[in-house]
């Protein structure tokens, strides 16, 4: 399965931890606990553990089912983002969650590029339509 956005997140605030607690990097230079915050890391969790398990129905549907499925994990995500003033997702973020996306639907067989063509979309755009984040 494609790594989720938040086992990175997780990774790097475990490794700024250890930095701080081995005094290698100053206090004032640690951002990651404030960016990734244990409820929003647990919040965007839940929603992509949704996501993962309606994948093989997906992977069996049709394009309306997949769409619906995109649009489902999307709306989800907004609320998170929503959640936390509108600023959960920065660019790195939107760019990792949209990927993340892609990926766990093309290793269940989805073709990706096929389903958006179909729709007149780039492969880029598949969760533009519902994307506040």
């Amino acid at each position: 399965m494609a790594e989720r956005p938040t086992t990175n997140w997780r990774r790097g605030v475990a490794e700024e931890a250890a930095l701080l607690a081995a005094g290698a990097l100053d206090p004032d230079c640690a951002y990651m606990v404030d960016l990734f915050p244990d409820e929003l890391l647990s919040a965007t969790d839940a929603v992509l553990d949704a996501f993962e398990a309606e994948l093989p129905a997906l992977a069996e549907g049709n394009d309306e089912q997949v769409f619906a499925g995109v649009e489902r994990v999307v709306l989800a995500l907004n609320a998170v983002n929503e959640a936390h003033d509108g600023d959960a997702f920065e660019t790195d973020e939107r760019e990792q969650l949209c990927l993340f996306i892609d990926e766990a639907l093309t290793e269940q067989g989805v073709d990706v590029v096929a389903l958006t063509a179909r729709r007149g979309l780039g492969r880029h755009e598949l969760t533009d339509q519902w994307r506040n984040w």
